[in-house]
């Protein structure tokens, strides 16, 4: 698919772009190929486009540098922005979500690690119907889900999980939500869950790749109580130091803040946490940051993903009723 084209299918299917809006593109240096191509798919659209080039910066960058705040301050109607994907920009990140969806108005597409071949061959290589085709699944998955108060994640690597969601809402990146503005991954392929910040229990076993990281030359266990990370241990040393560094960021970045499903059938596993954690059939368990989601109160200043492979889902509702929704990385339900 050409990249422009897919850019167009995004912001059309899941921005729900319409003609005579402004969008506004912030794109690292290294990111120029994606931005021009999401510029020309914006232009097709006949929205209002500019596109920002950060200016390339070998240290990781900590604050918004100067130009893009004023511009930011412009308010358009829709903001994307592709980013590198490293760990150690997580922070900066976050800033800039904030800094652009203050107010709730504005729509995000948020991509950090994007690459050019997520939109010729991967996630975001999608017709409009493959959009449509996913939020349907979202949403039926979604009804599966509702009221449900109790999570278990187990998988052959060793995952032996146990969370709660009572009053928490699950909701999908794979489509916009008027009411609440929630900004989204692009590319698409969640359905996610704040859980209950202190209710994650036991060990999970993250035997694919981290966010920030990205894939794993040795799995990661990560030993867990009442919510927050109480052990972690890898024979990968540098891994192992990397995810510790950022466990330590502040008091919340070691307590669970997302739970998700992947739902992308074109998503990939390859070096960009990005597209990975959409892989159909996986599951991924995230710390720290999380309120924008729904009932999130986590307030920490970073946000590190960790997936997991053929996962078994097993959820209980209000009622009492378990339910089977994964099993062994198949959808049941």
């Amino acid at each position: 698919m050409e990249a422009s084209e897919a850019s167009k299918n995004a912001l059309e299917n899941v921005l729900e772009a319409s003609s005579g809006e402004r969008i506004l593109i912030v794109c690292d240096e290294t990111k120029t190929e994606v931005g021009e191509a999401f510029a020309t798919g914006a232009l097709a659209l006949g929205l209002w486009t500019r596109l920002v080039i950060l200016q390339k910066q070998e240290e990781p960058r900590t604050e918004i540098p100067e130009q893009p705040q004023k511009i930011l301050a412009q308010k358009p109607d829709i903001y994307i922005n592709l980013l590198r994907g490293n760990r150690e920009e997580t922070p900066f990140r976050i800033k800039l979500i904030k800094t652009e969806t203050h107010d709730h108005k504005a729509r995000l597409g948020h991509c950090p690690g994007v690459t050019l071949d997520m939109l010729t061959e991967g996630a975001l290589a999608l017709a409009p119907e493959e959009h449509k085709s996913m939020q349907g699944h979202a949403d039926r998955l979604m009804h599966d889900l509702k009221d449900t108060v109790t999570v278990e994640i187990r998988n052959p690597a060793g995952t032996n999980l146990t969370l709660l969601t009572h009053d928490r809402k699950f909701f999908t990146d794979t489509k916009l939500d008027w009411k609440t503005m929630k900004w989204m991954n692009l590319p698409t392929g969640e359905v996610i869950v704040a859980p209950v910040e202190d209710s994650l229990n036991g060990k999970l076993v993250c035997d694919m790749a981290i966010g920030g990281i990205g894939k794993l030359r040795k799995p990661v266990e990560v030993t867990t109580k009442n919510g927050r990370v109480e052990n972690v241990v890898s024979q990968d040393k540098d891994h192992l130091r990397r995810v510790k560094e950022t466990f330590a960021t502040d008091d919340w970045s070691d307590v669970v803040g997302e739970f998700a499903f992947g739902i992308n059938h074109k998503a990939r596993f390859v070096g960009e946490f990005l597209e990975a954690e959409k892989i159909w059939g996986t599951v991924h368990v995230a710390f720290g940051a999380n309120t924008d989601m729904p009932g999130g109160k986590n307030s920490s200043k970073n946000h590190m993903d960790l997936l997991i492979s053929d996962p078994t889902v097993k959820v209980t509702n209000k009622e009492g009723e378990t339910v089977t929704i994964l099993e062994k990385g198949c959808f049941r339900v």
